[in-house]
């Protein structure tokens, strides 16, 4: 068993109020010792990491994230840098030029602001590509962007009806327009599709794992599992090609989730059977609306630009009580995408309604993205044990806020969007998150966000909805502890003491240290997982 001693910085335990330590020692894949005590061990170290004045701190963690779309997106054309309508299209042809043997060509994800409304054109696509199907991804994966014989491949015409939970926009004549919303449209072309094989997508989840430790994460919430992708994870842990550990999330659908549980449980056991702690599968995720943007977000008052539209609900009040409590009973977590106010107060509800069916116990829900809580529910957070999860890359005034967020809130609702620093002041469980490739996987932007509210050019000056800001310890925390707390992990990893795994960060610079303008710019140096380092900038060992 190697011992480990990293010295020569800053190192910090994350735990609040707790001195910088100057030595942590390493062994078995554990901290052995912290502090004096680790730098007596200094001399019979088999290995000693030099960190060379930088930051040595608990790993970050992500309480929401999609890492096998995030690996999937490099198969395809190459369109989130794309900056106009234009230049999707021109990637898509060079992309389709490039690769005649494919049946489909399929992409993500672009920038939804470039067309007006976020309304994309079959026709723009037909011009390139008129003789294969093109499905293209938006940024929310809420949404997709077909050519025409995409359309027709997945039988979409003016006379099919708009699916349960999904929209098919059209044109003044009826027929499509090439812009569908929502898992129940989306599926409709999905379904139509060729999947990658199992050894491609292999690989590009072994590829995301290692964007992601490289980020300085060891653990992630893949928030959006679907059955049919299972045999990915289980054969990519099996081969060791996991660069982070993973929890799934199951996706409980409406009207099929009861057909769903036996299924669940099923694969936990075999995730379980695997050993070693790398995959776990503890947790079953629901989608309680869509997005703000697309006017499918669930709200309890009309849109301001679409005066009667409240949204798009996935779930009746009813069957989602009946889903979560039947999931809570099998022992799973519940993780539920909810980002209007009205969908929050439906999941709220639905875990008020589980604790009076099953009874009290430690299950520690998740509601992820909490754009728009209506200020009655927020106390409830606290009162039902809800682990609040946001992404905080977010919570700034940028063109999806301008151009399609706040015209369709208006205010003053607008003002009332990621409360971060309301929840955690109430004591409330605060994780963070990137729900990646929807938005950048890098913890560290997220840092820089939540501590100014500001654009990554330091707009608006003063942050955007600055009584939401929170200092540095807490952004640091809702990345560690607070995703391990959300993990059931908080004993195991999400701080630095004597017995708990090596999961460890190296940063450029201590962030309590640096003005907060420049946290933005700080560098991961080196990545560890239970002692293994899965990343390294630099090489700074010695011996």
């Amino acid at each position: 068993m190697v011992l480990t001693v990293f010295h020569g910085g800053t190192i910090s335990t994350g735990v609040p109020g707790t001195a910088p330590a100057a030595a942590l020692a390493v062994q078995d894949g554990r901290i052995v010792a912290i502090g004096e005590d680790a730098e007596a061990l200094l001399e019979r170290a088999e290995e000693a990491v030099d960190l060379q004045g930088a930051f040595l701190g608990p790993s970050f963690a992500d309480g929401h994230a999609h890492p096998l779309f995030g690996g999937m997106e490099g198969l395809g054309p190459q369109i989130r840098r794309c900056a106009s309508v234009e230049e999707i299209v021109a990637e898509v042809a060079r992309y389709a030029a490039a690769h005649p043997e494919q049946e489909w060509i399929v992409g993500a994800s672009y920038d939804a602001t470039l067309a007006e409304g976020g309304l994309f054109d079959a026709a723009w696509l037909d011009a390139v590509v008129p003789d294969r199907p093109v499905m293209l991804k938006a940024w929310d994966y809420h949404t997709v962007w077909v050519n025409s014989a995409a359309l027709r491949a997945a039988g979409i015409d003016a006379d099919t009806p708009d699916p349960d939970r999904g929209r098919i926009i059209r044109r003044a004549d009826g027929t499509p327009l090439g812009t569908l919303q929502e898992y129940g449209a989306l599926e409709l072309v999905e379904n139509a599709a060729p999947g990658y094989s199992l050894e491609r997508r292999i690989s590009a989840l072994e590829d995301a794992t290692r964007t992601m430790a490289a980020s300085g994460l060891t653990w992630a919430q893949d928030a959006w599992v679907m059955l049919e992708h299972v045999d990915v994870y289980l054969e990519a842990a099996r081969q060791g090609r996991l660069n982070t550990r993973l929890n799934l999330a199951f996706l409980a659908e409406p009207g099929r989730w009861q057909d769903s549980l036996a299924t669940f449980t099923t694969v936990r056991e075999q995730v379980n059977a695997l050993g070693g702690d790398l995959l776990t599968a503890n947790t079953v995720k629901f989608f309680a609306d869509g997005i703000i943007e697309s006017h499918t977000a669930c709200m309890l008052s009309p849109y301001t630009d679409a005066p009667e539209d409240k949204g798009l609900p996935n779930w009746e009040q009813n069957e989602l009580n009946d889903a979560l409590a039947a999931v809570d009973a099998l022992g799973f977590q519940a993780h539920i995408h909810a980002i209007g106010d009205g969908a929050i107060r439906m999941a709220l509800d639905g875990v008020e309604e589980t604790g009076r069916r099953n009874g009290p116990r430690d299950r520690r829900p998740v509601l992820a993205h909490l754009q728009v809580i209506d200020p009655l529910d927020v106390p409830r957070f606290a009162e039902l044990g809800v682990v609040a999860n946001f992404e905080p890359l977010w919570a700034r005034e940028d063109d999806v806020m301008n151009l399609l967020t706040v015209p369709r809130l208006g205010g003053p609702r607008s003002e009332l969007q990621y409360p971060i620093g309301s929840l955690i002041e109430r004591g409330v469980h605060v994780s963070f998150g990137s729900d990646w490739p929807v938005t950048c996987h890098e913890p560290v932007p997220g840092l820089a966000t939540a501590v100014t509210r500001q654009t990554p050019d330091h707009l608006p000056a003063g942050g955007w909805l600055p009584a939401e800001r929170i200092d540095v310890d807490a952004a640091l925390t809702a990345y560690t502890a607070g995703v391990a707390y959300q993990a059931f992990a908080e004993g195991e990893w999400g701080a630095l003491r004597p017995g708990m795994s090596a999961d460890l960060v190296q940063l450029s610079h201590d962030p309590r240290a640096v003005p907060t303008q420049e946290l933005q710019d700080l560098r991961v140096l080196g990545t560890w997982l239970a002692g293994r380092r899965t990343h390294a900038a630099l090489l700074p060992t010695t011996r």
